[in-house]
């Protein structure tokens, strides 16, 4: 496949999908109708939100309310969507001696966790635990 510049967001789109595919189907069904989107870069309004200093702080971004913070007897009000950035992928990837897919699959299941509840402090204990 040619590519008028490396890995384009139908590129990343496509790889994230595979990825999710291979996540354990239990975890893939509570993950229910998360939308996931792929953009170049955080837009300025998250930019501004989250304070930073340049859009390749980010990698990937939660939006919605948690599993464990939803109510059942409530109507949701927005769609639950996990954000990939491009550019902050490849910038991250050039960086690091994994493949494309192990990054994209490491910030998926970290997006994933924030719609589980968990926080950063807890999936970084997690991921300890694992590779222990």
């Amino acid at each position: 496949m040619k590519h008028s510049r490396p890995h384009d967001l139908a590129d990343i789109e496509a790889l994230a999908a595979e990825i999710f595919a291979s996540i354990p189907e239990d975890l893939r069904r509570r993950c229910g109708n998360v939308v996931f989107r792929v953009e170049e870069c955080p837009d300025e309004e998250t930019k501004q939100e989250l304070n930073l200093e340049s859009p390749y702080e980010i990698l990937g971004l939660y939006r919605g309310v948690s599993l464990d913070d939803k109510s059942v007897s409530e109507t949701p009000q927005d769609v639950d969507m996990i954000f990939l950035y491009r550019a902050p992928l490849l910038d991250c990837w050039c960086e690091t001696e994994g493949g494309l897919s192990h990054l994209i699959r490491h910030v998926l299941i970290h997006e994933i966790g924030h719609h589980f509840g968990f926080s950063d402090a807890d999936m970084e204990r997690i991921e300890a635990e694992a590779e222990s």
